[in-house]
């Protein structure tokens, strides 16, 4: 019965597994939150609130705080939130390095949206990703805000995707990261914005400040050839994987 189910499914284009770490993406971020006892989650890059949603459908009950700086993704954002009292969005703001305002480009498709310029190898692999308009935001630091939302039986969890600005993000919080528990991070495996830092230097630095890369996900691959452009990366602080050995 089981096969007949999966073959019919597959017909249809579909694919059919059990909900369990080991073959579904959701299932295993479901787990990473709930090893590292996460009650707090920051979304940083929040756009329309898809991953907010993501985590709320895995099961996760504990607050959300979302931070995104464009005008007509955080619109929609809000009526997303404006649903669920455990779930705020922060005033409008970038999260980077530095307390002032910055000019962020606007993708065609919204969560293309970056601070930085955009290269070809991302436009050219999705035409809706090109920049159609720009917007000046405020910008803040993570370690400026972050305590308006912690307490101190506060177990974080940050997600950051922020099309390749991710490392001035953890440049300024790095006060805040030493209170997280766990991390998922964007990874850019190729250059797809200018000046953006790659996959590894990511690993790198994240393992400094004492997490492991505990999972891959899959991310943004080129529809033409099937390469793997970008990939999430969950972090767990050493602590929590040595404890569950």
């Amino acid at each position: 019965m089981k096969m007949k189910i999966k073959k019919i499914a597959r017909y249809f284009g579909l694919e059919v597994s059990r909900f369990a770490p080991a073959n579904s993406t959701q299932a295993q971020l479901s787990s990473a939150l709930k090893l590292s006892d996460a009650n707090v989650v920051f979304d940083v890059g929040a756009n329309e609130g898809q991953f907010a949603n993501e985590i709320r459908n895995c099961g996760y009950c504990g607050k959300i705080i979302s931070f995104e700086p464009l005008t007509s993704a955080r619109e929609k954002l809000l009526q997303h939130a404006g649903r669920d009292p455990n779930w705020h969005v922060h005033d409008q703001c970038a999260i980077g390095d530095q307390n002032s305002e910055i000019k962020i480009h606007i993708s065609g498709n919204s969560v293309s949206s970056s601070v930085l310029p955009m290269l070809e190898s991302c436009s050219s692999a999705e035409v809706s990703s090109a920049y159609v308009a720009s917007e000046s935001v405020p910008i803040s630091r993570l370690d400026d805000i972050a305590n308006r939302y912690l307490k101190s039986d506060s177990n974080l969890f940050i997600k950051i995707d922020t099309q390749g600005y991710e490392w001035q993000v953890l440049d300024g919080a790095s006060e805040t990261l030493s209170l997280a528990k766990g991390v998922l991070c964007e990874l850019s495996l190729v250059p797809l914005y200018e000046g953006q830092w790659l996959w590894r230097d990511i690993v790198d630095r994240l393992e400094k400040e004492g997490f492991i890369l505990w999972a891959l996900q899959k991310g943004f691959t080129d529809p033409r050839t099937g390469q793997s452009y970008q990939m999430d990366g969950i972090f767990l602080r050493r602590s929590i994987i040595e404890a569950g050995l």
